[in-house]
Order: C-alpha cells, then sequence, then structure tokens
C-alpha cells in the first residue's frame, strides 16, 4: 500500500533541471574521489600470512591458500555466526541475499568470494539450506583466523568493555538481533561483520584489506538503492531495525 508524502517542496521541471545540473557535478566529485579511494585500497601494503590456518569445509579441511579454488584473490565477508548462535541474523542475511547470485562475476575476474564465521559447519550449513543460498561458507571454529582479524572475540574479552552502560546506549537492532539469533547480547556480541581481501601469489598468501561495521555497507546493496528514492532509508533512531530475512517480510513468517 502506498504511503502520502507530505511536507517536500514542489517546483517546475526547469527549477528540477537547474538543481539536478548541480547535484550531478557533486555526484561527479564523489565518483571521482571513490575512484581514489579504491586506488589508495589497492595501493595498501600486502601483509604475509604466515599462520596455517585450516577451516572446516562442505570438502573437507581445507587452508587459506586452498580456498582459492585456483585463483589469485579472495574475497571474505566475515558472517556473524558465532558457536552459541542458532541462526543468522537480518542484518547479515542481507548481505549473503545481495552476494549470493553474484559469485559468476567475480569468478570472471579472478576473485573468489565465501563466508566464513566461528559456529561448527553444521550449523551454518543448515541455516544456508534455510535461506536457499549456494556460495561457499566455511567454519573457523578451529582455527584463530577471525579472531586474528579482529572480527571474533572471547566471552571473557565482551564482557570486559560491554558495561551496562555501554549496552544500555546501543541501539535496538543489537538486543532484536541477539534474540533472533538465539543468544544473549554478550555472546552475539563476540562476532563483528567485517570484509577483507586477500592474494595468492607463487604460492604465498598476503592479506591485503580488511573493513569493519560501516565499511561493509557497500555490501548492501538495498542501501545504495534507498539514497535514491524520495523517502531514502528512513531509518531515524530504529537503524536497521526494518530488515528481515527475504522471506519474513510482509507476515510471511520465518524461513
Amino acid at each position: 500500500m502506498s504511503k502520502t508524502m507530505t511536507n517536500h517542496r514542489v517546483g517546475t521541471r526547469e527549477e528540477w533541471v537547474a538543481a539536478r545540473e548541480k547535484l550531478l557535478a557533486r555526484e561527479k566529485e564523489h565518483t571521482r574521489l571513490g575512484d581514489e579511494i579504491a586506488q589508495q585500497r589497492r595501493e595498501l601494503p600486502w601483509v604475509r600470512v604466515e599462520k596455517e590456518y585450516r577451516f572446516d569445509t562442505d570438502d573437507g579441511t581445507r587452508t587459506l591458500a586452498e580456498l582459492f579454488d585456483g585463483r589469485s584473490q579472495l574475497a571474505v565477508y566475515h558472517f556473524m555466526f558465532g558457536p552459541s548462535y542458532r541462526a543468522g541474523d537480518a542484518p547479515n542475511s542481507s548481505i549473503a541475499d545481495a552476494a549470493n547470485g553474484i559469485l559468476s562475476h567475480l569468478h570472471a575476474r579472478d576473485v573468489t568470494m565465501l563466508f566464513v564465521s566461528q559456529a561448527p559447519l553444521e550449523k551454518l550449513q543448515g541455516y544456508r539450506r534455510r535461506m536457499g543460498w549456494g556460495f561457499p561458507w566455511v567454519s573457523s571454529a578451529n582455527t584463530e583466523f577471525n579472531v586474528d582479524l579482529g572480527f571474533s572475540a572471547s566471552e571473557e574479552q565482551t564482557r570486559g568493555w560491554l558495561t551496562p552502560v555501554i549496552e544500555a546506549e546501543m541501539p535496538p537492532i543489537v538486543s532484536r538481533n541477539a534474540r533472533e539469533t538465539g543468544t544473549d547480547v554478550v555472546r552475539y556480541l563476540t562476532e563483528s561483520p567485517g570484509f577483507s581481501a586477500f592474494a595468492l601469489d607463487d604460492g604465498t598468501v598476503y592479506h591485503t584489506y580488511s573493513a569493519g561495521a560501516r565499511g561493509v555497507e557497500f555490501l548492501m546493496s538495498y542501501y545504495a538503492i534507498l539514497d535514491r528514492v524520495p523517502n531514502g532509508r528512513n531509518e531515524g533512531d530504529e537503524w536497521q531495525m526494518w530488515i528481515r530475512r527475504h522471506n519474513e517480510y510482509d507476515g510471511q513468517g520465518e524461513a
């Protein structure tokens, strides 16, 4: 059902064209700046990965180098799914939705993309089936990979910084996500979302890039679309509270 939008200035087509041309100049500046930042990402120094990380995968135990699957570049999304979780949360699941259909395009550019989480492989496989995804999802439960990259912590470490004051100031999405993943806030926050990139050169793996928090927003493609429609993101103080798993909108129920 459509909603009435009020209190917005209405003008002539000529006024719109003039304002659009002015905005277009800013958008072009933003595009050029984005190109410069992308170049700076590529120019970051590479760091040799010294540890022999081993992951649980659908095809057995694999090293980080083996996860490249014959390609020279590896993109990893650190999906928040800790050992105590019973399901993935809606925001991380929305990122998985967006990535699920683009793998062939990445493969065409010599990039393998996969997801990694701390939960045991069986839990990840079960949730992937529930959501209908086909991308590779590996478990780092028996390796320090996610911890070393800064996207997982112990319950003790999390309790150390999560004071009652900090918890009270957190956005409502945190407690909702903890509840919907079947765990408590402390154990939910042992995990953080993140994106990392690696290169494989002459048998050696290098860490080339990582980002967390809003740095992974580029994977939430719907935000870029919402930023271009009249109401924008329209989240207000309820950041991400509207996001659901893809088949839980409009009363469709749980996947």
